[in-house]
């Protein structure tokens, strides 16, 4: 494996394929399993467990859209179908009270922290794949960028160290929530819920965009360093040889 001193910059973004990829990746991932779970559920009247399987069936279309397109495999999509019969399957546990419902949902949270810590134990973890449906614009030359980094020791701490971060983190927001929820009325747990799951999602983007940018910052000064050493390792010979003067015939 190679050190960072020869870390590649990212080839130009493509600005209508990111757009494309963008549009794809929240609209079929995010924004349409939402609608469909609420519509069907709201207005029509299905089951919960009904509705998430219907819902999914939108990250599975996404996916078949990148492997038309792309000729690829979409992981981000993957994670994102298994996310929801997580979903779907606790749903299906248990009893129906309101409480049970708020533990069921800490369960799904803790279930995707589960899941990241599962993922350092293969040869990529999760955040890998997260990082490059976002970091790049989905064209061969920003995937097979993004894919090649895999190889500097210091890339791969980082995508490790970030998926260990996500973890952990989900696993003890479940946690907390569980045990508030038994503690605090469902009416408090209730408004309190959602701050926590997104102010939980906003803390790890914000530590995640910050720490790859440290990250990058330190690899990018250890090559400066290792290329100031290998041109003064370079130029110690060569003056070695000046100040020796040229033998007299």
């Amino acid at each position: 494996m190679s050190t960072d001193v020869s870390r590649p910059a990212p080839p130009a973004r493509s600005g209508a394929a990111a757009a494309v990829s963008w549009i794809l990746t929240i609209g079929l991932n995010v924004v349409a399993p939402i609608l469909t779970y609420n519509t069907l559920t709201d207005d029509h009247g299905w089951s919960e467990f009904a509705a998430l399987l219907v819902s999914g069936a939108w990250p599975v279309l996404d996916t078949a859209i990148v492997v038309a397109w792309r000729r690829k495999f979409d992981e981000f999509a993957l994670v994102t179908l298994v996310f929801l019969v997580i979903t779907a399957v606790v749903s299906l546990v248990g009893a129906q009270s309101a409480r049970a419902l708020l533990i069921k949902d800490s369960g799904v949270t803790g279930l995707f922290g589960l899941l990241c810590l599962v993922t350092l134990a293969t040869a990529r973890p999760l955040m890998f794949y997260f990082g490059r449906k976002f970091a790049t614009d989905g064209t061969p030359e920003s995937t097979a960028w993004w894919n090649g980094l895999w190889q500097y020791e210091g890339f791969r701490t980082t995508m490790r160290r970030m998926t260990l971060v996500w973890g952990v983190a989900y696993i003890v927001e479940a946690l907390v929530r569980v045990a508030l929820a038994f503690v605090l009325s469902t009416s408090t747990m209730v408004t309190i819920s959602p701050f926590m799951i997104y102010g939980t999602l906003g803390g790890l983007g914000l530590w995640t965009a910050r720490y790859g940018k440290r990250s990058q910052a330190e690899g990018e000064r250890r090559a400066a360093e290792a290329a100031a050493l290998e041109a003064s390792q370079e130029a110690e010979p060569a003056a070695g040889r000046a100040a020796g003067g040229t033998p007299a015939a």
